[in-house]
């Protein structure tokens, strides 16, 4: 009898279908059962021994909530019979009703490692305390989707029970350690990460759309073409970067897809009809890294009159020193059309297709003043503005200091700015455009300023920052972000731009909210052209659950 061993998780969501993601103990047929009639089923595939679904659903009916129950060879296996949690339901959105906002919660960086003796040494997880809430209060305004914008594990920051699980199998005293090595590790990280029962609630009722960091993979995975050519020649790289692909693109990327866009992907189609698609996706994830173009992990979902474009600023870099830049062509283009596309007025003059466009990119485009500055001062020396001295410095530095953000790649960050002026700009620009973004471990909020004689954005743009869901930050760089926001890190900033002979950026940017440090979510509520954030903690008194605290309310758009 096929057992459920992990899901499920709810996972895209419109007016009349939605798609449930499994993991069973064996090949079964996986059946998805909604108290409201619809329902759908899909036969397992199987890799690396590992045999999982995803269930179109369809049927459903927009602005209402239904119940459903997921079936194993016609048995029933979840709920869970012992469940504290209240029914796990499907809510298909009416957009066509003005009057419903779309809330959108998102976040980065969790560490899943489970407390040890009750004691979570990094604090209460956010996403933990949110399905607390949410199961409490089944009427409470709940998120119609969760974006986890990067580090969804850390196959580089194993827990102890995972380091104990890996001894079990091999010796840790050769490569990789005490980080994951292959496929079959990378699922005990899932196992870790969704397993726990507040999450596991959580995300088979709650919508999620993911994407990728570098922790999924490794630290500061695609830094610079040097580290890739050092990683390499190790001989432990070439298992870890494939299996770190092929899990991505079972438990998260398969996810994000449009049943329809899943109808037509010829990868998925091939691994569903193999009776063992191991091989298959093993290429599929070989070509992947050989050549970033041959796919495309980016991808847009559109809430109503709500765009989101979730941006790979990792898979897609393009190294050379030359020539660096945080999106390859093919994917700088795919983001302008998407990003154009519907943003004209209609002929009555009213707005575009869209009232709000998200950017979500893993890494912030706009950072305290100083990072911003120092980043750009370390890529002019690593492409030598200063010698060959300097460029040695500049590659150790880069490595050790984590100095990959978009300032570290100038001519995206400035392409991507004058996209975003695009976009916000002109009749039927729209309200706001947000680029949402985590990885830094604190949260804050900024808004940028065009220089005097240029178009001003009709909208409002802003970047949102948020992590992490569950981690930490040293106290010590806490106190570097806060000096790095600070109008002495600003002039120190300078000095590193003018050594390193740089232009000025194309905007200006200041701080409007935080930072903020602790394990956080944001949420954005959007109503017509109405754009409101809110910024929840997870805190814990001495004794009592953890709970969500609101740390900041704030009116983006009216």
């Amino acid at each position: 009898m096929a057992r459920l061993r992990l899901g499920p998780l709810l996972r895209y969501v419109d007016e009349s279908s939605a798609t449930v993601w499994v993991e069973a103990s064996r090949p079964c047929t996986v059946e998805v059962r909604c108290a409201d009639g619809s329902s759908g089923r899909a036969r397992t595939f199987q890799i690396c021994g590992h045999h999982y679904a995803l269930v179109p659903v369809t049927g459903l009916t927009p602005g209402s909530a239904t119940a459903y129950e997921v079936l194993l060879d016609g048995a029933q296996v979840w709920p869970l019979a012992d469940s504290p949690f209240p029914p796990s339901t499907i809510r298909p959105p009416a957009y066509d009703d003005a009057a419903r906002p779309v809330r959108i919660a998102f976040g980065s960086c969790r560490w899943a490692a489970p407390p040890d003796d009750g004691h979570d040494p990094v604090g209460p997880d956010a996403l933990d305390t949110l399905a607390t809430e949410l199961a409490s209060a089944p009427d409470a305004e709940r998120p119609d989707v969760l974006l986890l914008l990067g580090d969804q594990v850390y196959a580089d920051e194993t827990s102890p029970a995972t380091r104990r699980y890996l001894a079990a199998r091999r010796d840790l005293r050769d490569a990789p350690g005490n980080q994951v090595a292959d496929y079959e590790e990378y699922t005990r990280l899932y196992y870790e990460s969704w397993l726990d029962p507040d999450v596991r609630w959580l995300l088979s009722t709650v919508p999620s759309c993911m994407i990728f960091d570098d922790h999924d993979v490794i630290d500061d995975w695609n830094t610079s073409a040097s580290w890739l050519t050092e990683i390499r020649a190790t001989d432990w790289w070439y298992e870890r970067i494939l299996s770190g692909l092929m899990s991505y693109w079972v438990h998260q990327h398969l996810g994000n897809l449009a049943p329809a866009e899943l109808a037509a992907d010829p990868m998925y189609a091939a691994v569903r009809a193999d009776p063992d698609g191991t091989d298959t996706l093993r290429e599929f994830a070989a070509r992947a890294d050989a050549d970033a173009t041959s796919v495309r992990w980016s991808y847009r979902r559109d809430f109503g009159r709500v765009r989101l474009l979730m941006v790979d600023t990792r898979a897609a870099r393009v190294l050379a020193e030359t020539d660096r830049s945080m999106l390859d062509p093919s994917e700088a283009a795919w983001l302008r059309e998407q990003a154009l596309e519907g943003a004209e007025a209609s002929s009555d003059g009213t707005s575009g297709t869209y009232d709000h466009l998200l950017i979500g990119t893993s890494l912030p485009w706009l950072l305290p003043h100083l990072v911003h500055d120092a980043e750009g001062w370390n890529a002019a020396l690593c492409r030598g503005e200063r010698g060959a001295r300097w460029a040695r410095f500049g590659e150790k530095l880069r490595r050790r200091a984590d100095l990959e953000h978009w300032a570290a790649f100038p001519a995206s960050f400035d392409a991507l700015t004058a996209l975003i002026a695009e976009a916000a700009g002109g009749e039927g620009a729209p309200a706001t455009v947000c680029v949402l973004s985590g990885d830094v471990h604190h949260a804050y909020v900024a808004e940028p300023t065009w220089p005097e004689g240029s178009p001003a954005p009709a909208a409002r743009v802003l970047q949102l920052t948020c992590s992490p869901l569950h981690n930490s930050i040293p106290g010590s760089i806490k106190v570097g972000f806060r000096f790095g926001w600070s109008r002495f890190g600003r002039a120190l900033g300078r000095r590193f731009a003018r050594h390193g002979r740089l232009p000025a950026p194309p905007v200006s940017w200041r701080k409007t909210g935080g930072p903020w440090f602790g394990n956080q979510l944001m949420t954005l509520t959007l109503r017509g052209r109405t754009a409101r954030l809110r910024l929840h903690q997870a805190q814990a008194a001495p004794g009592e659950k953890a709970g969500l605290r609101e740390a900041a309310d704030t009116v983006l758009s009216e």
